[in-house]
């Protein structure tokens, strides 16, 4: 993994010297700033004065468990992901505590490979889904309280009206968009509007993990299936049970991959790696993809029959650049964010700047209006209170 293009904070919470050692030596050779403590009280003292991106916390500690720590760091930054290490023993307590906002759990002995992957995964969840939910002071609400900004354009309710009518089902839903409009929120929108909501959502970025770790990831592996499998470990479809699984950029899965997806949403069974024993799950499952599945149909790299299976219910996010009448609201809401975790003061658009705004082609949609949010306020005077054209990024200006 490529040092993180942000300076991110892991605080590692673990009264084992030799795990503390190894977090610490793999993390800071990533780019990491880590943390670390022996235990839950100490962890919580450094939480309390230092910004915690991502908690990594054992499960079984003598004064505070994992779960009651992680609880605890998320009141003080609740943006804050967690990662539980378990030992096999009690992993059935480690799936548990994703229900109380944990992101994933490690099993013990963990691989490294998997520690880099896991932790991406976490920080990308965590900057996608940081403060999207709805402020007090809004300057934007929530949409039908699912965490999604109430946008005006015609296109962005009609993705209010589906996510309302096929929420509370068991349908399975695709949405489909370009990268950076913002799937993971609406799959999230589906969940928490459905008798599913207490339950885990799990989601997987099927693109992020290579072939091999995908299929362990989504199934599961028993003790020695493959080299470095050094205890059995349950897949994120088992994690889901009774919830949510989130699968994005599902376009991207190999073949083989795809034939034993089939199978689970043809008979809601599978077997683990290198197991015979047929677990039976109760899942939800929401896809995404930004590929033409069709061309992908057609040229015989997605099956059709996986196709057919996925594409019940389609919800369409449109391009940022289709629905310019939402910038001004999208671009005000990340405004109070930024200044909020920046102090600043920036609150209003000049007339020039707001132009801008909606005459950019924005190929990177809601995502890179974000960025472009996010350099205006760290760009500007601690006092300054109107975002000028200046502040905006130099490829706005050639639009």
């Amino acid at each position: 993994m490529s040092q993180p293009t942000k300076s991110y904070t892991v605080l590692i919470a673990d009264d084992e010297p030799n795990i503390r050692r190894v977090f610490e030596a793999m993390l800071t050779k990533e780019g990491y700033t880590v943390l670390m403590a022996e235990n839950g009280r100490r962890a919580l003292d450094i939480a309390a004065i230092n910004t915690v991106d991502v908690l990594v916390s054992d499960l079984i500690m003598p004064d505070m468990n994992g779960v009651e720590l992680l609880q605890r760091v998320k009141e003080l930054h609740p943006n804050c992901a967690a990662i539980i290490v378990t030992a096999y023993g009690t992993i059935k307590s480690a799936v548990e505590a994703m229900r109380y906002g944990a992101f994933t759990y490690l099993s013990k002995p963990f691989d490294i490979d998997e520690v880099r992957v896991v932790l991406k995964q976490a920080l990308a969840h965590r900057d996608q889904n940081s403060d999207t939910s709805p402020k007090r002071n809004g300057t934007a609400k929530s949409s039908v309280g699912t965490g999604i900004l109430d946008c005006v354009s015609d296109k962005m309710r009609e993705v209010y009206r589906i996510v309302e009518k096929v929420a509370d089902t068991r349908a399975t839903v695709l949405i489909r968009g370009e990268s950076g409009t913002g799937k993971e929120l609406v799959a999230r929108a589906l969940h928490t509007q459905s008798a599913r909501a207490n339950k885990p959502f799990v989601p997987v970025s099927c693109a992020a993990l290579p072939e091999t770790l995908l299929e362990s990831e989504l199934f599961g592996h028993e003790k020695n299936a493959f080299t470095g499998a050094a205890a059995a470990k349950p897949g994120r479809f088992e994690l889901a049970n009774q919830g949510t699984l989130f699968l994005d950029e599902i376009g991207d899965i190999p073949t083989t991959v795809q034939i034993k997806l089939l199978r689970v949403l043809q008979e809601w069974e599978f077997e683990r790696i290198g197991g015979t024993k047929s677990l039976k799950v109760d899942v939800r499952l929401i896809a995404a993809t930004n590929k033409d599945l069709e061309k992908a149909v057609a040229d015989e790299k997605f099956r059709t029959d996986l196709y057919y299976r996925l594409n019940i219910v389609t919800i369409v996010l449109p391009p940022l650049r289709d629905r310019t009448d939402d910038i001004p609201t999208l671009a005000e809401h990340f405004l109070a964010k930024f200044n909020r975790q920046n102090n600043r003061r920036l609150s209003q658009f000049s007339p020039d700047s707001m132009e801008m705004l909606k005459r950019y082609f924005w190929p990177g949609n809601v995502r890179e209006l974000e960025n472009a949010m996010e350099r205006a306020v760290v760009l500007a005077d601690r006092e300054a209170t109107l975002l000028t054209p200046d502040l905006l990024p130099h490829n706005l200006h050639l639009s």
